[in-house]
């Protein structure tokens, strides 16, 4: 397998099969693919698997494509973002947020994560369930905005606003603080709590969690009007919730 990332901010992988290489992703992010690419779509392990990945905000139904003959194909993320390809060991995890997963080796098993920790899980901007993807082989994971890479050393804590956590070793610890000062908390538009990420290990940060452009997009769409304004407010109230309910259900794993 070879694959090629290219665009800036809204990337595709393109990748190249040998016959008989087989990769897999959760349905509807195949861009393009060769003639010789045989596509199979199933629950992936049974009906509990199924559950199991909707559970954790993906599908129900993976896609699985296999290269007949040697063949190309492209898998594009839904929003702007980057590609992150990481290549992991046997028995190696990766946490990774509801939406990340974009597609993987068939080697890679994709699994939920739960948090441990119950302020974690309502309050650090991650929820209670989480996916995991475990090696060996290579998994694209699909970030907003820019990422940026970091480090943990043992004991090194990172306070981050909810929304911007990407993925993290499973090393990483994450837990929640409360926002310090009374006029931080009223004025600073913050938020009461921030996620504390714990190292060691090694953290993914996107600059554009997918809820703060669904909030973006929201302040410009129409606005129904009060009173006797006619059929156009009706018009743009319909627009604005198809469209942020587009937003959430890609966020949610309604494929």
């Amino acid at each position: 397998m070879r694959y090629d990332i290219s665009g800036t901010v809204m990337q595709t992988v393109s990748i190249d099969l040998a016959p008989g290489e087989t990769l897999f992703s959760q349905t509807a992010s195949m861009a393009w693919m060769s003639p010789s690419i045989r596509m199979d779509t199933h629950t992936g392990g049974g009906i509990m698997a199924g559950l199991k990945r909707a559970i954790s905000g993906g599908g129900f139904f993976i896609t699985e494509f296999t290269a007949e003959s040697a063949g190309h194909i492209a898998f594009a993320p839904r929003f702007p973002g980057q590609i992150v390809p990481v290549t992991l060991g046997a028995g190696q995890s990766l946490v990774c947020r509801k939406e990340t997963f974009l597609c993987a080796e068939k080697s890679i098993s994709l699994d939920i994560f739960f948090q441990q920790r119950l302020g974690a899980g309502f309050f650090a901007g991650e929820g209670f369930i989480l996916q995991k993807v475990t090696g060996p082989g290579t998994v694209f994971l699909d970030l907003s905005g820019e990422v940026v890479e970091k480090t943990l050393a043992p004991g090194e804590r990172l306070l981050v606003h909810a929304g911007h956590v990407g993925m993290q070793d499973t090393s990483v610890g994450i837990d929640i603080q409360m926002m310090r000062g009374f006029r931080n908390i009223l004025f600073g538009g913050e938020g009461l709590f921030l996620a504390t990420l714990e190292g060691p290990g090694r953290v993914w940060l996107q600059s554009m969690p997918i809820m703060n452009l669904a909030e973006e997009i929201g302040r410009y769409l129409p606005q129904s009007s009060e009173g006797g304004g006619g059929g156009g407010g009706s018009v743009g109230t319909g627009v604005a919730g198809a469209a942020i309910g587009g937003i959430l259900g890609s966020m949610f794993g309604d494929n």
